[in-house]
């Protein structure tokens, strides 16, 4: 699934995204929370860019935890985004924010940030040459020593742990009705449209893109979920 395509499914899903997201919420409040402890030590103006953040719910957390941040709202999804911008009016955040339709290699030229979000973004770029300059094109937005938090899918494919988490994660998401065929369908998605990689990998993949050796500090299920300072070369273009 090109670009393109993945925007179109995206700006097809937004007015009911955050439904359908309920039965995972647990598994993303445990990372906002975590998040908020990662942040703790910026500044209490700080600029915080959020790549691919789609309705915004890590923004809204974040706003509402600091409430003098700024942010700037990256999404390729035009629809996606105005549910984010109709979020940040209603909670009352909308004046302290910047957003930015289209890709975060496609960001103007603006203030340098403190921290960037980037969840469950990098899985959708199959390439692992393009995933790394994408990682890339966050560290160039960032001051040096600046934050950044990622989170993707990731696991072994085919490796008994997969297969076992797999079961789980189907589970989890059809609750007591299973579709028989459910784990297959799902395995055949992600197999297509999905670069789920080894945790390793993955880190890899980022410390490529500018950034110093990324810690993990959360799992839950296949989510996993990593932080990383911008390394001193970040800025040279590659």
């Amino acid at each position: 699934m090109n670009q393109e395509e993945l925007k179109a499914v995206f700006d097809k899903q937004a007015s009911g995204y955050e439904q359908q997201q309920k039965k995972l919420a647990p598994v993303h409040e445990g990372l906002y929370f975590q998040l908020e402890w990662i942040f703790s030590e910026l500044p209490p103006s700080a600029r915080i860019l959020c790549v691919g953040l789609g309705a915004g719910a890590e923004l809204s957390y974040l706003a509402s935890k600091f409430p003098h941040w700024r942010f700037t709202a990256v999404e390729p999804s035009g629809a996606m985004l105005e549910v984010c911008r109709q979020r940040a009016e209603k909670e009352g955040f909308i004046s302290r924010c910047v957003f930015h339709e289209g890709y975060v290699e496609t960001l103007p030229d603006i203030e340098l940030h403190d921290a960037a979000t980037c969840f469950m973004v990098s899985q959708f770029i199959l390439d692992k040459e393009a995933r790394s300059n994408f990682f890339r094109a966050i560290s160039q937005r960032l001051k040096q020593n600046g934050i950044l938090v990622s989170a993707d899918l990731s696991s072994t494919v085919g490796s008994p742990e997969y297969e076992a988490l797999l079961k789980v994660w189907v589970s989890m998401l059809h609750a007591a009705n299973v579709p028989a065929e459910a784990i297959e369908r799902t395995h055949a998605a992600w197999a297509k449209d999905v670069a789920i990689l080894p945790p390793d990998e993955v880190r890899s993949i980022i410390q490529r893109g500018g950034f110093e050796s990324p810690v993990q500090f959360y799992q839950a299920g296949f989510v996993h979920a990593w932080f990383s300072v911008r390394s001193g070369y970040a800025a040279n273009k590659p």
